[in-house]
């Protein structure tokens, strides 16, 4: 076999979380990948097919290989807003830094050079796949899809819909909103790694004209969907003053087709009703949480742990820009400490023992394979997986002769980009 871009024969020590449950460690084993796919990890040499043998070995030793990050909801054109405005709870926030930040879009020379920059961060960070938001603006969004398809990154961007109660210089007509849609939906929907979704803001900025186009555009082409859920308190009352017969916040979406008729994120989740955590394992919903943004807007924290249990798929997200970091890692350890907090503030409102914490597992799980499965079979060593994957270079934080799950732990909470020498998607080598 000659090795190819996508074909690899790679000896290091290799990690991945088949389950929510446990990671499992490979020490200086080989990992063979074909054609994109990985067909299997070996522990020695000599039980490595005879097929591969010939191969060269790319010898990372020393090294960690991990799957590339998931991150399932982050603002492309609030990229340059991260750290701005974070005093400020959600609807503030949106009408005073976000809406006006927005606007910018509407100049594409503007937009193309954030884009740009951001999916080179996303990668730089080792974000290997991405649903991505974008603003009202089709020709800017345009550009963001062209530049994740010439980059090579898998995506799922949106462009948002906004025909209601939000700023003058950023509200659309309903048949405009449709139409832009659709046609960026015909434009890219065969594209190889950069592809479409259905991206309404958020039930208060649009009508329900809007909702149902969306809704039967959505299931036209079939197209998943993704947007904000349940997010801050203020904003479910907003929705309920809107919808006042609707069971939830969740049945709105979905009295629209926009929750799980096709795949589908909604992000934050912090305030979920019962029977709308019922209708979203009902539907295969999936929830991103979002914990570094609902710390940053004082939204609340959602209950991970609660959600797990009642069977509820969860990824993570960045949410970049209430989000500061498009670091996968920080996110990760922002769910923990968060999952801490709630579980010590309970714990000294009941005096009561309750165990809520996430653990290492749970959020590399959910950053990985968890988030992965909007993409298919992605975010696992397993074989007939995608070799996404980021290799590691961890000297500069500490020994190295210390237990695999001890590094790591150690660069989950102290590692960042710097410790990233090499990225792959579908097998494939990229260079930033």
């Amino acid at each position: 076999m000659l090795r190819t871009e996508n074909t690899h024969l790679l000896k290091g020590n290799f990690i991945y979380t088949p389950t929510s449950q446990e990671i499992q460690y490979f020490e200086n084993a080989y990992l063979v990948c074909v054609e994109g796919i990985v067909r299997g990890i070996y522990q020695s040499s000599d039980e490595l097919p005879e097929s591969v043998k010939d191969l060269p070995i790319e010898d990372y030793s020393n090294h960690l290989v991990i799957p590339g990050f998931v991150d399932l909801h982050v603002h492309a054109a609030q990229y340059y807003q991260r750290g701005i405005g974070l005093d400020k709870e959600l609807i503030a926030w949106l009408e005073e830094y976000t809406f006006p930040g927005e606007a910018k879009f509407a100049d594409e020379q503007y937009a193309e050079q954030v884009y740009h920059e951001f999916i080179t961060q996303l990668l730089r960070q080792g974000t290997t796949r991405a649903s991505i938001l974008a603003t009202i603006h089709k020709h800017s969004t345009d550009c963001l899809f062209q530049i994740a398809e010439d980059i090579g990154m898998h995506a799922r961007i949106g462009k948002i819909n906004m025909d209601q109660n939000c700023p003058e210089f950023l509200r659309e007509t309903t048949e405009q909103s449709l139409i832009d849609t659709e046609e960026l939906i015909l434009a890219h929907g065969q594209n190889k790694y950069a592809k479409p979704i259905i991206t309404p803001r958020f039930v208060p900025t649009c009508s329900a004209a809007l909702l149902q186009g969306l809704g039967e555009l959505a299931k036209q082409y079939q197209v998943p969907i993704q947007s904000h859920l349940s997010e801050n308190r203020d904003e479910v009352r907003w929705v309920k003053s809107l919808y006042p017969n609707a069971v939830s916040y969740g049945h709105v979406y979905h009295q629209f087709q926009l929750f799980g008729h096709n795949p589908t994120l909604m992000a934050h989740g912090v305030y979920l009703e019962e029977q709308e955590i019922a209708l979203m394992k009902e539907q295969q919903v999936m929830i991103v949480h979002c914990p570094e943004a609902n710390l940053n807007l004082a939204s609340g924290i959602m209950p991970v742990k609660k959600l797990l249990e009642q069977g509820l798929a969860i990824g993570l997200g960045s949410d970049v820009g209430a989000g500061h970091n498009l670091s996968m890692m920080k996110i990760m350890v922002q769910a923990m400490q968060s999952s801490k907090a709630l579980q010590a503030v309970q714990n000294q409102l009941t005096d009561q023992a309750t165990k809520v914490a996430l653990s290492l597992s749970e959020v590399l799980y959910m950053a990985t394979k968890g988030g992965g499965r909007f993409f298919g079979k992605v975010g696992s060593f397993e074989e007939g997986y995608c070799f996404d994957a980021i290799v590691i270079d961890d000297r500069n934080l500490g020994p190295q002769n210390i237990p695999l799950s001890d590094r790591l732990q150690r660069l989950v909470y102290i590692g960042d980009d710097r410790n990233i020498v090499q990225r792959f998607i579908d097998g494939r080598e990229v260079r930033i």
